[in-house]
């Protein structure tokens, strides 16, 4: 028995670690595969913890009294315009979208790369909005071309969303990361049969991971037993974290190097090697992160994924999920208006958080643990209820404030209690927005 206490202090969180060790640094690996991790505190209930502290969730969604914009409407109707009037459409990172949502990156996490991200596909193909395929697929579960007796959980994804897709909408993005590149992820893809009819029709895009918003300055992290390990090893960094006669292991890896001529030469590299391709950077929510997406944006990046600290759907230490990265709110203030198309990732699951992302910039946002829970809780349906339930969100709040369509949100449209400075940066006002980018609603490609 023990004698100290110490009330107000994480104590059992203390305790574990003299027990354990490293081990708990991370999450219950009994629970890898069935659980969806991202901020929230610490997990002993002393209620000592950080959070993200996101201002996102903290503004409120103002209307005015005066509405000209209803009136242009009501002229243009010939009656008074509805909340049904409200166009969702937007061009996100080059595709032609049904709405401002985006199906975010799984990676090769155990939840991320089976059944359910196969059915999240489906369902995200028949919505009509892009999907995000993670870092790491390839390497951990191989690729098979076409005809091949076994599918690779990265084709068999693929194959499910162009079977469901609609003509002319939506798209498929690759991520690509340091070991991604090893096992030549990007030109395997380009040159296969399987995925010509998205190069024939502009839906495929390559994105370049330089880090994510579950573990800023970190690589992908799973769970792996001791003989997937042994398979793994020659490709990644395998530490037994869990202790050296536990039967599971920590899979690690790395995140890359990137300094700005860095970025600017593998977009150079990607535009020129995948023509056909739409070139897609992520970014973690870095301080620099203002700095990076105009870095991106200036080399002709066609979107720019900023992934707030709020994020994540795998594995990672619990002190990155709590107390690393800024919050998307934000890395949203630091970025300002957009040059280009800015997708914003993080706690999106209602349309009330998609809707200020909308406002302070963002062409869409990404459903990550969301979309996974959905589908989980239907296969067949359960994400397209999801995304019907926030665009219909979406089109009752755009009404209210006054607008019909998701390009007409600006920074105006959102009050902070606590007078948060999103309009105080130079070139960043609270006046009338400024006109639609190149990738936002009701623009040319």
């Amino acid at each position: 028995m023990t004698a100290l206490g110490a009330p107000g202090f994480p104590e059992a969180s203390v305790r574990a670690r003299a027990r354990r060790g490293t081990a708990e640094v991370f999450p219950d690996p009994a629970a890898y595969g069935t659980r969806l991790f991202g901020p929230g505190g610490t997990a002993d209930g002393t209620g000592i913890g950080h959070g993200s502290g996101d201002a996102l969730d903290r503004a409120r969604i103002v209307p005015p009294v005066f509405m000209p914009e209803r009136l242009e409407k009501l002229i243009d109707l010939a009656r008074e315009p509805e909340f049904t009037d409200v166009d969702l459409t937007t061009r996100t990172g080059g595709f032609a979208a049904r709405l401002p949502l985006y199906l975010s990156a799984f990676g090769s996490t155990r939840a991320g790369s089976g059944d359910l991200a196969v059915h999240a596909s489906r369902q995200a193909a028949r919505l009509g909005i892009p999907m995000v395929i993670g870092e790491n697929m390839v390497p951990v579960h191989g690729y098979r071309r076409a005809g091949d007796a076994t599918r690779s959980a990265l084709l068999t994804r693929i194959e499910a969303y162009l079977d469901a897709a609609p003509d002319g909408t939506g798209g498929i993005v690759v991520q690509q990361s340091t070991e991604d590149a090893d096992s030549e992820v990007w030109n395997l893809l380009y040159s296969d049969p399987a995925t010509r009819p998205l190069l024939d029709t502009g839906r495929l895009a390559f994105e370049l991971k330089t880090g994510q918003g579950a573990k800023p300055g970190l690589g992908g992290m799973t769970v792996v037993g001791r003989a997937e390990a042994e398979r793994l090893a020659h490709r990644f960094t395998v530490r037994e974290v869990f202790g050296p006669d536990g039967e599971h292991r920590l899979r690690c890896a790395t995140p890359g190097t990137f300094t700005d001529e860095i970025l600017r030469q593998q977009l150079r590299f990607m535009r020129n090697n995948f023509p056909k391709a739409r070139t897609w950077v992520k970014f973690h929510p870095g301080r620099d992160i203002a700095h990076a997406a105009r870095t991106a944006w200036d080399a002709g990046a066609d979107a720019v994924t900023v992934d707030g600290a709020e994020g994540g759907t795998g594995w990672a230490p619990g002190v990155f999920l709590d107390q690393v990265g800024l919050p998307l709110g934000e890395c949203l203030r630091r970025v300002g208006p957009p040059a280009g198309c800015l997708l914003a990732g993080g706690g999106m699951w209602e349309g009330g958080r998609v809707l200020r992302a909308l406002a302070l910039g963002a062409t869409a946002a990404g459903l990550g643990r969301a979309a996974l829970l959905a589908v989980d809780e239907d296969p067949e349906h359960g994400l397209e209820r999801l995304v019907e339930s926030i665009a219909l969100e979406l089109r009752l709040l755009v009404s209210a404030l006054g607008k019909y369509a998701v390009a007409a949100l600006g920074p105006e449209d959102l009050w902070w209690p606590e007078g948060h400075p999103y309009g105080s940066r130079p070139g960043h006002t609270t006046g009338p927005p400024e006109p639609a980018g190149p990738d936002r609603a009701g623009a040319t490609p």
